[in-house]
């Protein structure tokens, strides 16, 4: 278990923070309207349609999961966070010092530069608050636009793991991308405006 990092954070147009049972409309909303954009490249967008019910567990389980420090899933909202944008995470499954960022938008707001404003503010998070030695970001080397997050932000492409799953019934390359910490200060990720808070709402940068 790691402490958790920031439970809400503010970049200049969104809000990212840990989701809670009470945005299960929103997600609903964000998901049901953009299954074929995430049937291609989201294994989990393949169990749905869920009912309410099930999304609401589904948050619960996530909120869960951030509080004991196991793994932090965030939503991504708009300002005023009366809409879902997307979701996000500093995933805990590649070791203690790591945290690997996945991202989704809905499809409505695709080619804004959400996903890569969200993930530079999670870089901030992970280095400052974190103080992780690595950030990763992996990506189906098909997945062009998912792959133009951790280019824009300066990370390194390290190589493309073949076969590492299936999906679709098919073997599935993975490319790995990564930025480390002595790389960080030069990094466009470190000059990111945000602010993020603890569970408490206290100021943590």
């Amino acid at each position: 278990m790691t402490s958790a990092p920031a439970y809400r954070i503010e970049t200049e147009r969104l809000v990212i923070r840990c989701w809670d049972p009470r945005d299960a409309p929103l997600l609903d909303a964000a998901i049901s309207s953009s299954l074929d954009h995430l049937k291609p490249w989201m294994p989990w967008a393949l169990e749905e349609p869920k009912s309410m019910e099930e999304r609401i567990d589904l948050l619960r389980a996530f909120r869960g999961r951030f509080d004991l420090g196991e793994d932090f899933i965030y939503g991504i909202f708009s300002s005023d966070e009366s809409e879902a944008v997307g979701g996000t995470g500093l995933h805990t499954r590649r070791g203690k010092h790591i945290r690997e960022i996945g991202y989704w938008i809905r499809a409505d707001l695709v080619r804004r530069g959400f996903a890569a404003e969200s993930t530079a503010a999670l870089v901030r998070v992970a280095f400052e608050l974190d103080e992780v030695r690595r950030v990763e970001i992996r990506c189906d080397p098909k997945n062009e636009a998912s792959s133009a997050i951790p280019r824009k932000l300066g990370f390194t492409m390290e190589g493309t793991l073949r076969a590492m799953d299936e999906f679709h019934g098919a073997d599935r390359d993975t490319d790995v991308w990564s930025l480390i910490a002595n790389e960080y200060a030069s990094n466009p990720c470190s000059q990111t405006r945000i602010k993020a808070f603890d569970a408490v709402g206290q100021r943590l940068l």
